[in-house]
């Protein structure tokens, strides 16, 4: 008794796809057998999926429930397996099947595909020419590079005293936080001495997050600080109060505490990364930023969480990262 449901359901499914087939044949928009057979294995494999579930899933009856599940099935656990593209691809093609076979048998057109793209950003823009520019970062070997040089900046357990001028210190530690943090050089000049915070610390007087003020673009925000930078800051923290560096900036460019200006900063950065021994393209200082951004959502941080320590609100950042990490996942 059982089975006479399933091979109803994919039979009309396969009677579906034929008839969409055909129109679009008539049409001129299907010239070639291989996109044909494209076609049909992509919607074989759901009609499938479809007489599988428990009561099978009828045209009548689809929902975008089943397709995120039938999507999930095909993605696996880690939603890699299929790219972003792709995905939006047997979307259309499901929605463009069983539109055609609404328009077909009276049926009320269904809304089931546009919904279950609609409910993922990444899927939705997948195609999307906001995704020409995407965030360029540090590979792990450049960030493993930058960071152990960064740290040779402050003293350690069995070595002697490092010495390097206030300036080239304050450089350092300002692209360490940039790394660290995830700041931008704009938050960097911004930062003044009551922006590292140390109570709740685990280490005592360590910072363990930065209080970031807005600057008109992005809003006041916090963001934490990872250990390694938090130590480079804390050290820095020291050597300035020892020199008697004046003002409230907590990166000022002369003792007296003079703000530091863009294009200094700038060219103090680009000076960093030649020491480092990083051949980094202009913007390079940006590329810090977005590493940490897209370490932090490769850990399984929450994407509103990694929003809001950037002080970002507009959601198309947001999905220019998720698009590096699905491009990312398609070359594994």
């Amino acid at each position: 008794m059982k089975l006479v449901p399933l091979i109803f359901s994919i039979q009309a499914q396969e009677a579906a796809f034929a008839a969409w087939l055909q129109a679009r044949r008539d049409s001129g928009l299907i010239r070639r057998e291989s996109s044909a057979n494209l076609y049909r294995d992509i919607w074989g494999s759901f009609s499938v999926w479809c007489a599988g579930q428990n009561p099978p899933v009828a045209l009548a009856s689809l929902h975008r429930t089943h397709l995120l599940a039938f999507q999930a099935s095909r993605t696996g656990i880690k939603n890699a397996a299929l790219s972003a593209r792709h995905v939006l691809r047997v979307l259309r093609l499901i929605d463009q099947v069983v539109q055609h076979w609404s328009a077909a048998n009276a049926q009320q057109p269904s809304t089931a595909a546009q919904e279950a793209i609609g409910l993922q950003p990444i899927i939705r823009y997948a195609e999307s020419s906001q995704f020409a520019r995407l965030p360029q970062s540090l590979d792990a070997g450049e960030a493993r590079q930058l960071i152990t040089f960064l740290s040779r900046a402050r003293p350690r357990l069995g070595t002697g005293p490092v010495s390097l001028d206030w300036h080239v210190l304050r450089n350092r530690v300002a692209v360490a936080l940039q790394l660290g943090a995830g700041l931008g050089p704009s938050d960097i000049r911004l930062l003044t001495l009551g922006s590292p915070i140390t109570p709740g610390s685990s280490v005592k007087e360590r910072p363990w997050k930065l209080e970031v003020p807005g600057d008109g673009n992005a809003p006041a925000h916090e963001t934490p600080v990872a250990r390694w930078a938090a130590e480079l800051l804390r050290h820095w923290l020291s050597i300035r109060s020892e020199q008697a560096i004046q003002g409230n900036w907590l990166f000022p460019s002369t003792r007296t505490g003079k703000p530091w200006g863009k294009m200094a900063q700038y060219n103090a950065a680009r000076q960093v990364f030649n020491d480092a021994g990083l051949q980094l393209p202009n913007g390079g200082s940006l590329r810090l930023r977005h590493t940490f951004a897209l370490r932090q959502l490769r850990r399984g941080t929450d994407p509103q969480q990694v929003a809001r320590w950037l002080g970002v609100s507009e959601p198309k950042v947001m999905l220019r990262y998720a698009r590096v990490l699905s491009l990312q996942a398609e070359a594994v």
